[in-house]
């Protein structure tokens, strides 16, 4: 069957699928996916048990029956991780197919450009992966062979998907741009479709008014807070008026709250002030409390939650594997150290100064305060799970073999420098998913595709 005989638009389901095997493409990096690593050492292998037969050919390159039982394996286990509706097994299979022949396409497009995946590149995919899944590379590599897996299949998938990836981050950097214009109106958007993060200075006079005040003493209060409200209208000193007749306790210190975020203010002063310029007065203006007058020292725009982080502050305990420490008696060994620490015996403190073998031991494993994104995923992966006060059980990274604990975490503001990074990356990936759907469009559209036979999944 040739391919005028297929249908030209497909569901928007592969477009979900386009990119299963690896990350979107973001404005740090491309990184192959946990479901690669996961599935590659998961999924028993196929080829073994069917008889393989050609279902396409992509410019005279095929694409078997196999490969799309493969990944039909691995995209059938992401839906079922994320709770998703499987469409009818055959006609994923067909998505399946379509997603492969447009890697295929993107691939030989990346040959014909020069790119190329060294041994040294795809050996440390092969680490990243064995690192994922808490083995060395020798564990690894037997473990994917004690599932009926061929190591050299998995390795040359492994080149295939990193030289994806390098033909898509070279569209990428050639198409997308961003501005410093684009990164001031980003910011600017984020704040106004977000008005809870206004800060408002606001100081108040409260001319109290008690429960059993009669309707002649309510009259008279309200006269003294107008009073005070014309006198501040007319250039008096608001800190001054506040000193001598509010009755709140900010009174003392000229009726000032400081810098608020509108969410912490009554819902009175916010809507009182709300169309007012630095140094206006509103009121006298009624709560139960009694009357109010307002003055709008200053607003801003706060940092919106687009522009808050999660900081964790975090220790370790850091031992390095080798010949003279294999990865199990490093586990064994920190394995002792979080029982001493659980039962009283010895401080986590302490046993990273003695034991931990990294440049925080001599902080007692103290790694600061730090953003997501500054460690390796398998190590953030691990540190995020854990509440204030928790131990991991030890982990195993492409460094060595970890104990963590967490001992605290709070929500900050970014600096106007990382406001400015967050707003670079979410814009590059923006438009990098725009470029990226364009160019495999282009490339697929290009490409000579002859179907064979469906697949059987």
């Amino acid at each position: 069957m040739t391919e005028n005989a297929r249908p030209r638009s497909l569901p928007a389901l592969l477009c979900g699928l386009a990119l299963f095997a690896l990350n979107p493409v973001s404005a740090q990096s491309l990184r192959l996916s946990s479901e690669l690593a996961q599935a590659s050492i998961k999924q028993p292998s196929v080829a073994t048990r069917t008889v393989d037969y050609i279902v396409a050919l992509v410019n005279s390159e095929p694409v078997t029956n196999n490969d799309v039982r493969q990944r039909l394996m691995r995209v059938e286990q992401q839906y079922a991780q994320r709770g998703v509706a499987l469409p009818p097994r055959e006609e994923l299979a067909r998505l399946v197919l379509e997603q492969l022949v447009a890697e295929r396409a993107q691939q030989q497009e990346a040959t014909e450009l020069g790119l190329r995946v060294d041994e040294a590149s795809l050996a440390q995919a092969e680490q990243s992966i064995a690192a994922q899944n808490q083995l060395s590379v020798e564990e690894f590599r037997q473990r994917v062979a004690a599932e009926g897996m061929d190591i050299n299949r998995l390795r040359n998938e492994l080149r295939g998907q990193l030289l994806l990836q390098r033909v898509r981050e070279r569209e990428v950097e050639l198409r997308v741009k961003v501005s410093e214009s684009d990164i001031d109106a980003f910011i600017r958007e984020q704040g106004a479709n977000n008005p809870d993060a206004l800060e408002l200075s606001l100081a108040h006079v409260l001319v109290q008014v008690p429960d059993t005040a009669s309707a002649a003493r309510i009259a008279e209060l309200q006269a003294r807070a107008q009073s005070v409200a014309d006198r501040a209208r007319a250039g008096g000193d608001f800190a001054a008026l506040a000193r001598e007749f509010s009755d709140a306790p900010e009174g003392t210190s000229g009726g000032e709250f400081g810098w608020r975020p509108v969410s912490r203010l009554p819902e009175l002063f916010v809507e009182s002030t709300r169309s007012l310029t630095a140094g206006g007065i509103a009121g006298p203006v009624r709560s139960a409390a009694g009357f109010h007058v307002l003055k709008l020292i200053d607003k801003r725009q706060g940092v919106s939650p687009a522009f808050t982080v999660t900081q964790t502050r975090a220790r370790h305990i850091l031992l390095r594997t080798g010949p003279q420490l294999s990865q199990a008696d490093a586990v064994a060994r920190l394995n002792r150290y979080r029982q001493q620490v659980a039962s009283g015996q010895a401080s986590f403190e302490a046993l990273a100064r003695e034991h931990s073998q990294d440049g925080s031991a001599r902080q007692g494993g103290d790694l600061g305060w730090t953003n997501p994104g500054q460690f390796v995923p398998e190590f953030e992966e691990a540190m995020d799970k854990l509440r204030p006060g928790e131990m991991s059980p030890p982990l195993v990274s492409r460094f060595g073999v970890h104990l963590i604990r967490v001992d605290e975490r709070r929500d900050t503001a970014m600096s106007e420098r990382e406001q400015r990074e967050v707003a670079r990356a979410r814009l590059r990936d923006q438009k990098a998913q725009s470029v990226l759907l364009s160019w495999s469009q282009d490339v697929r559209a290009r490409a000579f595709v002859e179907y064979r036979e469906d697949p059987r999944p």
